[in-house]
């Protein structure tokens, strides 16, 4: 059985990932932070399901704290590897840039775009050793277009682009491959707050995302079936973005 990280699989569209991951063979590892009901429910709805996984906790804005999980489980599962990955776990933390506290910038960076480097860095061995893998990061309609009041969160999901596209290069020969996937406005708790009425006004497909449209997207760069597929961009947004 093949293993799966997806970080923030807590809630929302890391959710509907591990459930679509596991229903088609991966064990999952659900990662979260501070949500662990949201993760336990995660876990919870595969396991009903008759699939496998299980709740991994570490902080990705903390270097150690990925170093720590990864060095554990490397000795708990010697033989193994993970063999995909899914960038998930963000943040955001909205101002506009003259009022934005150093702190908002700071905080967001790490988050979206250091968490990328460190954790990606510490899983991208064993798939060049193993010359398989698959490495999924799940980005933004803020990142392409850029988006008022998000200039932290933008530059940060726009470098993990550009990083996506950069590392796809590098590591193709060892049939790695390396993509993107941008929501727009997805049905979550995120959203939940947004005026879906006044806003699908602007998108083509006339209303908002569900989570489980990004999990089947995830789920096809996951698999054989995009095994000639690296370093691109997929949105997901309904055509908000054309």
């Amino acid at each position: 059985m093949k293993n799966a990280l997806v970080t923030g699989g807590s809630g929302g569209i890391g959710q509907a990932i591990c459930i679509k991951l596991a229903s088609v063979g991966f064990h999952v590892l659900v990662n979260y932070n501070k949500n662990e009901a949201g993760a336990k429910e995660t876990l919870n709805a595969i396991m009903e399901a008759g699939n496998s996984g299980e709740v991994v906790r570490f902080d990705i804005g903390d270097k150690k704290s990925m170093n720590d999980f990864f060095d554990n489980w490397e000795k708990d599962h010697p033989d193994e590897y993970i063999d995909v990955l899914v960038n998930n776990a963000g943040k955001s933390a909205d101002n506009l840039m003259i009022f934005m506290e150093d702190s908002e910038w700071e905080s967001v960076i790490n988050i979206n775009l250091n968490s990328f480097f460190y954790l990606t860095k510490l899983l991208l061995k064993d798939m060049l050793v193993n010359k398989h893998g698959r490495i999924i990061n799940i980005v933004s309609l803020s990142g392409i277009k850029g988006m008022p009041g998000q200039t932290n969160y933008s530059a940060a999901k726009a470098g993990v682009i550009a990083a996506t596209k950069a590392l796809a290069q590098e590591v193709g020969k060892k049939r790695v491959t390396v993509n993107a996937v941008a929501p727009g406005y997805i049905r979550t708790k995120m959203t939940e707050n947004l005026d879906e009425g006044l806003l699908k006004k602007f998108i083509p497909l006339n209303r908002f995302g569900l989570p489980e449209e990004v999990a089947e997207v995830v789920e096809f760069l996951s698999s054989d079936k995009s095994s000639y597929i690296t370093g691109e961009v997929i949105s997901v947004n309904g055509g908000i973005y054309t």
